[in-house]
């Protein structure tokens, strides 16, 4: 039985989500998604280092969702008594126009799997050059905006939006939308 059906039952019923990263960004994120999309239900979160198998700087769509799903299955593997565990990845995509950002979003149960991507924007010349020669998004847009740690907060997005939006912000809707085969199972059911 799915365990939102479950708890229709047990309405005391706490669960537990496992962030695959102790980054505050994205274990607030993954907090205020589940919190938004199911406000009845009751969570514990939980964040733990995972690594992703992949580059530390993925330089693709491809790359950037592998590291997403490996840290969810990863950190599943390593805390295997919740109910979600959540993966999520920042990457860069090569266009004709410089570099694309985005982060993708990977959430799963025993029974389901739920994925979803950011929304994209393009890097500034000076972040790009940075990036291609090796040096990780985070780093480089510290160096340009002369931050610290910047991906622990706002990130590039907040950075090149003057703050108004956020790297925590700018996580929740692909959060959200990774949750819509929990929200909708019948709907995302193989036979």
């Amino acid at each position: 039985m799915d365990a939102f059906v479950e708890s229709r039952y047990i309405s005391c019923m706490l669960y537990k989500v496992i962030v695959a990263s102790k980054n505050p960004v994205k274990v607030n994120a993954t907090k205020l998604g589940f919190n938004q999309m199911f406000p009845n239900k009751s969570f514990k979160f939980a964040g733990l280092s995972t690594p992703s198998g992949v580059a530390e700087q993925p330089m693709s769509d491809t790359e950037t969702y592998q590291g997403a799903l490996n840290r969810a299955k990863n950190v599943k593997s390593t805390i295997s008594d919740a109910d979600f565990w959540v993966g999520i990845e920042g990457g860069v995509q090569p266009t004709e126009d410089g570099l694309m950002v985005f982060a993708w979003v990977v959430i799963l149960s025993d029974s389901q799997i739920g994925k979803s991507r950011t929304s994209t924007f393009l890097l500034p010349p000076k972040v790009t050059a940075l990036v291609e020669s090796g040096i990780e998004l985070g780093v480089a847009n510290d160096m340009v905006f002369h931050k610290t740690d910047s991906k622990l907060a706002g990130g590039a997005v907040g950075s090149l939006t003057n703050g108004e939006l956020g790297r925590t912000e700018y996580y929740v809707q692909p959060v959200l939308l990774a949750l819509v085969p929990f929200l909708q199972p019948q709907l995302y059911t193989t036979s």
